[in-house]
């Protein structure tokens, strides 16, 4: 058992870490900045694990920038991702894992989208019974390029209201300092 206090133990466990690269390889997704694909992530880890671990125990981590990549919308205009190495999402998965179940209690029962075992047809749901109960205004926000926006001080304000473990809060500012490689 894992209190709040101790929630980088649990991000480091074994169990979490073995989880984190199944999700990570199961995605399949390209790689970031230093070309490494999801099939040499098991290699890279049988050599590295051991200082990767280190290296985030120590707090001297890195993560590194992600790389930019546009994809077209369907207005015409293009929207910007930014694509981790396959190393840093191993750990972006693994904080998830510990970190989703202490804030979906706060999320508000009305929210879908990316969040566990909810998808488009239980907003569909939520949106019919809305419907059911007699509203009849629908009010439609999309705040542009909000990733690229929000001011990251108050998010980690934010989260370390609920995340009492410093080395967890500390690491995901490391993630939003890390930077974006546009085009090399």
């Amino acid at each position: 058992p894992f209190d709040n206090e101790h929630l980088f133990e649990q991000i480091l466990s074994p169990a979490n870490l073995n989880r984190a690269y199944k999700a990570v390889i199961g995605n399949n997704g390209s790689g970031g900045i230093d070309k490494m694909s999801c099939e040499q992530l098991f290699s890279w880890l049988s050599a590295n694990k051991d200082s990767l671990i280190l290296s985030l125990m120590d707090g001297s981590y890195r993560p590194n920038p992600v790389k930019r990549v546009e994809i077209p919308k369907d207005n015409g205009k293009m929207r910007l991702l930014g694509i981790p190495t396959v190393v840093d999402r191993l750990v972006q998965q693994a904080i998830n894992q510990v970190l989703t179940p202490i804030s979906e209690c706060q999320f508000s029962r009305r929210s879908y989208g990316f969040r566990p075992r909810r998808g488009c047809h239980d907003a569909l749901r939520g949106a019919q019974e809305i419907i059911n109960a007699g509203y009849i205004y629908v009010v439609d926000l999309d705040l542009e390029r909000f990733f690229d926006t929000v001011n990251h001080s108050k998010l980690i304000e934010i989260l370390s209201r609920t995340i009492k473990d410093g080395r967890v809060v500390s690491l995901i500012h490391k993630y939003l300092r890390s930077g974006v490689m546009n085009k090399g």
